[in-house]
């Protein structure tokens, strides 16, 4: 049994990582208050599926931009300070949000270019936040302590949008957005106590030409172009989140906005308690193919039925499949990239894991509004276990790929050793 219990070593072994896991722990409750306040409040100034899908879709073209530059920024730049100072930049725009809903005539045109400005400070701090991990655990460890922060994310989309829920019904979004502004402070002073993280000596200063190269490591590198394209692929044919509002409506079941959020993250969980298997687990390619087909077969089906029982439980295998996929996907990039990529790297996978999601939303959202909730819901499931079917087939050192024999895994292991 303990072979499969989550590893707990690197929370007990290394004092930085407890620090900025905690920190994390406690603005991500918050920041998950805010992500169920805002399609909320939308809809209920608009009543428009569009209007909810737009306010992802201004998010994209920032998160790429920013995405990019934070990559480069997190190879050259002191890690911690840059998660330190983006943290206290989402203090600023929640501030702004709760400001915002307190007016008598809220802006909706406000709000999305908040959204919008959220997605640029979450492009900056994200690929440092990827980035540092290597830094402040053991090479041995990594795995765990990936397993861990995805741990900490889960717990915060599970209990955030339940408790954003219960706020929001009773009181109203206001409060919402009140309670995460509280939680940001609270990370910011746990962060403080996190050391420094100066960037690696052999980094390139920001340029141009530093981010072209980390896109052509990226993109030579076909195990690590696999785990992007299958994921985008994944999220942006299969995320019905837009769709959330008015599903629990079309179910007779407002009350359960919150459990439709939390639902795929309770299968996450699951995966993430029993995922001490994958610290010694090697073919990461074909686990991440099975379970983004995996993930597209729950998603159709949950569009299939119409009982909410039966809808939650589809959405909980769904975020069991995701998550198989996304710890491995982490466990192959932070053993195989090299330490003066990993800041680059960090900047393309954040926009494999976010703009699939944020794209998939507006498509949900588009195709509902043209046809039905349920046939978006199906249909998006359906293309994605056939896209991802096709792109395994054009990808074989990806779907072959073995940790224990990988060149950049071995050359990777062997620099830690020494470096330990």
């Amino acid at each position: 049994m303990s072979k499969f219990s989550i590893d707990l070593t690197s929370l007990k072994k290394y004092r930085d990582f407890r620090y900025l896991w905690s920190a994390g722990f406690i603005s991500y409750i918050g920041s998950m208050i805010t992500y169920v306040a805002i399609p909320f409040q939308i809809k209920e100034m608009t009543h428009s599926y569009l209007a909810v899908g737009i306010s992802g879709a201004v998010e994209i073209i920032p998160l790429i931009i920013f995405g990019l530059y934070g990559g480069v920024l997190a190879d050259s730049v002191d890690r911690k300070k840059m998660i330190w100072a983006t943290e206290a930049a989402s203090l600023v725009l929640t501030s702004i949000l709760l400001l915002n809903s307190l007016s008598s005539s809220p802006s909706l045109l406000l709000i999305y270019i908040v959204a919008g400005l959220f997605a640029a400070v979450d492009g900056l701090q994200r690929p440092s936040a990827d980035a540092i991990l290597p830094r402040i655990v053991g090479h041995g460890d990594l795995p765990s302590a990936s397993a861990l922060m995805s741990l900490r994310w889960q717990f915060g989309v599970i209990v955030g949008p339940s408790i954003g829920g219960v706020i929001i019904s009773t009181s109203s979004v206001s409060v919402g957005y009140f309670v995460d502004v509280v939680t940001f402070i609270i990370s910011l002073l746990l962060l403080l106590k996190v050391g420094s993280v100066p960037a690696n000596p052999l980094a390139q200063k920001p340029s141009l030409a530093g981010l072209l190269e980390g896109l052509r490591y990226a993109f030579n590198r076909e195990d690590l172009l696999g785990t992007y394209l299958v994921d985008l692929a994944a999220m942006f044919f299969a995320m019905p989140n837009a769709l959330f509002p008015f599903w629990a409506d079309q179910l007779g079941a407002p009350w359960a906005l919150g459990f439709l959020y939390a639902s795929g993250t309770a299968g996450a969980i699951v995966i993430t308690l029993t995922s001490g298997w994958m610290k010694d687990f090697r073919f990461h390619g074909r686990a991440i193919i099975w379970a983004a087909i995996g993930w597209g077969v729950a998603i159709a089906l949950a569009g299939l039925v119409h009982w909410l029982p039966l809808v939650l439980l589809f959405l909980v295998l769904a975020g069991a499949s995701d998550m198989v996929s996304a710890l491995l996907r982490k466990a192959l990039w932070n053993q195989t990239i090299a330490d003066e990529f990993r800041g680059r790297l960090a900047g393309i996978e954040l926009l494999s894991y976010s703009v699939g999601p944020l794209a998939g939303q507006l498509r949900a959202a588009t195709i509902a509004s043209a046809t039905s909730l349920t046939f978006s819901v199906t249909s998006g499931g359906i293309i994605c276990v056939i896209v991802v079917a096709i792109l395994a087939g054009f990808l074989p050192k990806f779907r072959k790929f073995d940790l224990q024999t990988n060149e950049f895994a071995v050359r990777e292991r062997k620099i830690r050793k020494i470096s330990e």
